[in-house]
């Protein structure tokens, strides 16, 4: 028996969920500023057509709610298309009713309704509640990478400069090429590129000066971008959202590294973690340290390939800032 009705979660029901959901979520936003940062990844290019929020209710009441992405992807050199499911939050109220497991299987069956291929979502709680929804566990990982520097602290002969709109369509490039050898990836395209810079970018314009630091740069030969890195910067730590190099084996972004390194040379040396994949590390970096990724990638199939059940952490390409 279906729980309530499944509507766009707009004006009044997206109230009721960000006052439901921002002491979970909020980033150390303020509740405006919570607010404003959903409404402007939405207001992005790539957000108005791939971006929007569900509500299960009853009356003028939420139930249960979630935001859902719509992806162009790549799952063994076939195109699909796949769903994301984020956010995913049972009023206090309700819980204990079975309505999680009603919003998501209404959410799926009506993409498989709609050609939909592959379900994809990042668990925050015990992965156990997804499996039992049909989902498996990818198992993905964080590395702490050692940037190789001169011992007098000098940089690289390389050009850095900071990234721009003119740098999108290089770096889908760089994406596209990376992509290749992998079973399972987006299709990062230059809109795409664009809002996972600008979510990153408006975290951390909207929080409390000097919380956060976004940092996204180039290194560049002949006006071109050969290699870029978006890193989110909190005091003495470094966070590699994405990043990518034209050269195969990351010369020139690890170059970049050490550029954006040596500009503090009095500084404490910053630890730098990233989610990389398999079998790319810049020449001047070293791995020293790998943890189980603290979001869980899950994906569930939806048609009848059922390919993606089989997925292990080697097999995809998906970079930090395109977690949900």
């Amino acid at each position: 028996m279906h729980i309530g009705s499944l509507v766009p979660a707009e004006g009044a029901f997206l109230e009721q969920i960000l006052d439901a959901t921002y002491d979970i979520w909020h980033d150390g936003l303020s509740r405006q500023a919570y607010g404003r940062h959903y409404e402007a990844q939405r207001r992005t290019p790539w957000g108005r057509a791939h971006l929007d929020r569900v509500a299960l209710v009853t009356g003028p009441t939420v139930l249960a709610s979630a935001k859902r992405y719509r992806f162009d992807a790549t799952l063994d050199g076939k195109s699909i298309r796949a769903i994301g499911l984020g956010a995913i939050f049972t009023q206090p109220a309700q819980r204990g009713r079975g309505i999680a497991r009603e919003l998501v299987e209404r959410i799926l069956d009506a993409a498989t309704t709609a050609g939909i291929d592959l379900a994809v979502l990042f668990s925050e709680i015990d992965p156990a509640f997804y499996s039992r929804l049909g989902f498996t566990a990818i198992d993905t990982y964080d590395v702490q990478l050692r940037v190789t520097e001169s011992p007098r602290h000098g940089a690289p002969m390389t050009m850095v400069r900071a990234g721009d709109d003119r740098d999108l369509a290089d770096i889908a490039a760089m994406n596209r090429i990376r992509a290749q050898p992998f079973r399972f990836h987006l299709d990062r395209d230059r809109d795409l590129v664009q809002y996972a810079v600008a979510k990153q970018r408006l975290l951390a314009g909207l929080g409390r000066p000097g919380a956060r630091e976004l940092q996204f740069y180039v290194a560049e030969e002949g006006a071109s971008a050969v290699a870029y890195a978006v890193i989110g910067r909190q005091n003495d730590e470094w966070t590699i959202e994405e990043c990518g190099d034209r050269d195969p084996a990351g010369a020139r972004l690890g170059a970049l590294l050490q550029v954006l390194i040596a500009r503090d040379p009095a500084e404490r040396r910053p630890v730098v973690r990233a989610s990389l994949p398999a079998g790319f590390v810049p020449p001047q970096a070293a791995a020293i340290g790998r943890t189980p990724s603290p979001d869980v990638m899950m994906v569930r199939p939806l048609g009848a390939d059922r390919a993606a059940a089989s997925l292990r952490g080697d097999d995809i390409l998906y970079w930090r800032s395109d977690h949900f």
